[in-house]
């Protein structure tokens, strides 16, 4: 049973207990398990995928690039954005409970701000490395040297833990005046909003200006990179360098799309303009889709992802087939040398024939 103590509060009475109750993904809707089992597949789906690319990106030298090296950061960003939301709204559906503790729930804002606040920084660097890659290829290597590379990712991490600390701290000290029910499958700073009993309009302002930082600065950003890349490409004399560049553009830029068209619609308008149903659609794009369709989307279409792949493949059947000839061969050295040992006789006259 959960401790509840009351407080007198300006705006009404204050209930302060331990535990928050998830409503869980969808729950009006009639084939929830369904869903359920979907949403499972896709999270393996998603690990899997993740986890190939970096594994791919770590083995291969050929993918020792800047590019790859943020992209394995994006995959990083996506497994913890997806294993932060999905395996605790499974644990809920098939024990039964709908309650997160308090903690569980602080840590589950922590972690999707500073995921996604990462993430929307990437993505901005990935399009600033496509961008001297395409424009300035001849210092390209200078540029994005591994000293630089290690810098982005660190500021990318720096920045969303510094916003996440802010979102964090503010929705976790708000107080809690009716139902401590939130509607969604994870805890998630608008929706708590919801149910607390003060007045957030002058919150969902700073909302907004860090949606404007996090979001809408980066877009532009990204946006220029690519008005000058494709400025780059039209007046590129080699079909395949052009068709290698758009390809490698268009993967970045559906990716972009996928994630920040999203948190548009959820962080830069109003909370009272969508219902929560509405924002739990958008959530699951974000933080269950997404992460699955990444690595697709950059290895489907990427030559050299694809011939990683394909290496790794042929590398163990090889490997296994050399090692049993190579057995075989010692197999036959040692068979010869045993029967000079027990007949050595047999070979002198062929010696003495021979002189």
């Amino acid at each position: 049973m959960r401790a509840q103590v009351s407080l007198s509060h300006e705006g009404g009475n204050e209930t302060l207990t331990a535990d928050f109750i998830l409503s869980g993904l969808f729950p009006n809707m009639k084939y929830v398990s369904i869903l359920i089992y979907t949403t499972i597949l896709i999270y393996l789906a998603a690990v899997a995928g993740n986890l190939i690319l970096l594994l791919l990106i770590w083995v291969d030298p050929r993918l020792h690039t800047p590019m790859y090296f943020l992209l394995s950061q994006l995959s990083l960003v996506d497994l913890a954005l997806i294993s932060s939301t999905v395996p605790k709204m499974v644990m809920n559906f098939f024990s039964g409970r709908k309650n997160i503790t308090r903690l569980a729930c602080g840590t589950q804002i922590f972690f999707f701000f500073t995921l996604g606040g990462a993430e929307c920084i990437l993505l901005t660097l990935m399009a600033y490395d496509r961008y001297v890659a395409v424009c300035n290829p001849l210092r390209y290597a200078v540029i994005m040297n591994h000293r630089v590379c290690l810098q982005m990712a660190i500021l990318s991490w720096i920045a969303g833990i510094l916003a996440s600390t802010a979102h964090t701290s503010y929705t976790m000290n708000l107080p809690i005046c009716r139902s401590r029910e939130i509607h969604h499958f994870f805890c998630e700073m608008p929706a708590i909003m919801k149910i607390s009993c003060k007045d957030t309009s002058a919150y969902e302002l700073v909302v907004f200006v860090m949606g404007v930082a996090f979001i809408i600065i980066p877009f532009g950003l990204i946006m220029a990179s690519y008005t000058f890349i494709f400025l780059t490409v039209v007046r590129m004399k080699s079909p395949q360098g052009r068709n290698k560049a758009l390809a490698t553009c268009s993967s970045h830029l559906t990716v972009v799309s996928f994630y920040l068209g999203p948190c548009v619609y959820m962080y830069m308008m109003p909370g009272s303009s969508h219902s929560p149903e509405q924002e739990q659609a958008v959530s699951v794009f974000c933080t269950v889709l997404t992460p699955m369709l990444n690595p697709l989307i950059y290895s489907l279409r990427n030559k050299d992802v694809v011939g990683a792949f394909q290496k790794v493949l042929r590398k163990r059947p090889v490997s296994k087939q050399n090692t049993k000839i190579s057995q075989q061969k010692t197999t036959v050295e040692r068979v010869k040398e045993q029967g000079l040992q027990e007949h050595p006789q047999s070979r002198s006259p062929a010696r003495g024939n021979l002189l």
